[in-house]
């Protein structure tokens, strides 16, 4: 869904008056591609990566100068839409190699054997985990969707003992995920999986257990917005897997495409359904859109209880009145909270901060503070992250819960809101500032997948308080319980993948605070991206677009 409510910044009025002043257009003309300009500028900033214009419009377009169908002018319009160049390069690198890279097949002789071994027998029912390892293990390229607990991290393990099985020599496998976080769960989640593998020791010692995030892999080199790996640089792997697939964004996936090196694979896993990237793209869904032959969906989930599992699925297939209905069962798992909400947050602290208190191990205060988080789906305005968080933080104060005699204090949670590659600290990063016993200071804790890591809070320039967080910071983590608020009023962030991506943090329980007609309003409201990625791989696809045929033995 397009954003309708249109507030241009600064910035998208700059840009557009730069490029207006050096078209070739008269006065009127002029003013219209200002329009043009400032409006694709605008939706770019909100996840779009391009706009719809009309046939008069495209020819005013055409005629400024800037703007051309394939060539290197700033804009370019492509079938009745208009892109900053940039963005459609993006797309169309991105379709032409993805295209092909699922083209090359290869070949496994006793497959069905080996599958028998890590899967069962088969059945008269489709296993959908082993007919994605079937496609895995066969193609260059797959994608491997499904909700929370539907098992994408259990089949991928497997794959990657099937793979190092059936290679010649073992594979150079990579594992990475949009953020630190999400890198984390992946890491604990394979180091439990390979325990239960039915493989000899020496295959499950060539699955890495080791994740990390794409910037690192990648090799970012702050400030600029280019890697070390490119395609001139390729990375070494001969496999990259890339966990919480959604939350990549169209530049960051054109650029990992483009450094994989001639003959590697690309395994991407996600939830189509949760929310797209922060940046613009909506590059899994489009994906598993185009590519079907590509794409596996595991539906059945093993963690989630019934209840939990029959709300996300409501509020997924928009059917606001059976979730309403859910909500107000008062079940265990499924709670509407009528009690005042600062209050209740509040008293959900108390175990952590006594931790805190007692300077227990840091582990287990972390292990505390994730037990139960509190989800917006905004940062600001009534029951948005600025406002609760400050409330908390009072009240924590006049029950003497913390000291907060400036912005640091001990047992204050924070968010790592921008990449500091010098510093190994990547945006979505969560860090608890704690008296540390060795320097007698405040430190700022951070645990990672290589360990623990601690930084004076005065490096920290870059963090946000998260007693609550935005939804969409919340992607790549889970909790045991969370508690979704809601805002009094509609707005553009609402919708029914923001509630749905929510409801997927939970292991155990959620709680909602929402008035009944903004709960509703908000599955019924469903966010779409404006963007070419899917038609772009189709048109692709059809052509044959230099696809590499033919089959390779593993």
């Amino acid at each position: 869904m397009i954003n309708t409510d249109f507030t241009p910044s600064r910035l998208d009025k700059a840009f557009a008056h730069f490029l207006s002043e050096r078209c070739r257009l008269n006065a009127e003309q002029k003013q219209r591609f200002y329009e043009l300009v400032k409006q694709l500028s605008f939706q770019q900033n909100h996840g779009h990566s391009c706009i719809a214009v009309d046939a008069q419009d495209q020819l005013l377009l055409l005629d400024s100068g800037l703007v051309s169908k394939q060539g290197r002018t700033p804009l370019i319009l492509d079938n009745g839409y208009l892109f900053m160049h940039r963005y459609w390069s993006y797309e169309r690198r991105l379709a032409e190699q993805i295209v092909k890279l699922s083209a090359k097949k290869y070949s496994a002789p006793d497959l069905e054997t080996a599958l028998d071994r890590y899967f069962g027998m088969k059945t008269e029912l489709i296993d959908w985990q082993r007919k994605a390892a079937q496609v895995a293990v066969t193609q260059a390229f797959c994608i491997i969707t499904g909700g929370p607990g539907t098992g994408k991290t259990t089949t991928v393990v497997k794959i990657l003992a099937l793979l190092q099985e059936i290679a010649q020599k073992p594979l150079l496998i990579a594992l990475a995920a949009p953020t630190g976080k999400a890198a984390m769960r992946l890491q604990e989640a394979i180091s439990k999986s390979k325990k239960q593998l039915p493989c000899s020791d020496e295959i499950a010692k060539q699955i890495p257990e080791t994740v990390t995030t794409l910037h690192r892999l990648l090799g970012a080199r702050p400030p600029s917005p280019y890697f070390h790996h490119h395609a001139k640089a390729p990375l070494p792997h001969d496999l990259v897997i890339v966990d919480e697939a959604s939350m990549v964004d169209l530049a960051l996936m054109a650029k990992l495409v483009d450094a994989l090196r001639p003959g590697a694979r690309l395994m991407l896993l996600g939830d189509k359904d949760q929310l797209a990237s922060v940046e613009a793209g909506a590059v899994l869904a489009d994906l598993t859109r185009a590519m079907p032959a590509c794409t596996l969906e595991l539906k059945k989930s093993f963690r989630f209880d019934d209840n939990i599992k029959e709300f996300s699925d409501a509020v997924n297939e928009q059917n606001a009145t059976k979730a309403w209905q859910l909500l107000q069962a008062q079940q265990e798992s499924i709670v509407y909270l009528k009690d005042d909400l600062i209050a209740f947050i509040v008293e959900k602290q108390r175990q952590y901060l006594a931790l805190v208190k007692k300077t227990a191990a840091f582990e287990e205060i972390y292990l505390a503070f994730l037990n139960f988080q509190v989800l917006c789906s905004n940062r600001q305005g009534k029951n948005g992250t600025q406002e609760i968080n400050n409330r908390v933080e009072q009240r924590l104060q006049a029950l003497n819960l913390i000291n907060k005699r400036g912005e640091w204090y001990s047992g204050r949670p924070v968010m790592v809101t921008q990449n500091n590659a010098a510093m190994h600290l990547y945006n979505g990063d969560v860090g608890i500032c704690l008296h540390d016993e060795n320097s007698g200071q405040l430190m700022v804790h951070f645990q990672n997948e290589s360990g623990v890591k601690k930084y004076l809070p005065a490096r920290l320039s870059y963090c946000e308080t998260i007693f609550a967080m935005t939804i969409h910071k919340s992607q790549g983590s889970e909790f045991n319980e969370i508690l979704i608020a809601l805002p009094p009023a509609m707005n553009q962030v609402l919708g029914k993948e923001l509630l749905y991506t929510a409801i997927t943090r939970a292991k155990q329980k959620i709680i909602v605070a929402a008035e009944k007609h903004i709960f509703e309003q908000s599955i019924r409201q469903k966010t779409e991206r404006f963007g070419g990625l899917a038609e772009k791989i189709i048109e692709a696809g059809l052509s044959g677009h230099d696809a590499e045929k033919g089959i390779t033995a593993i």
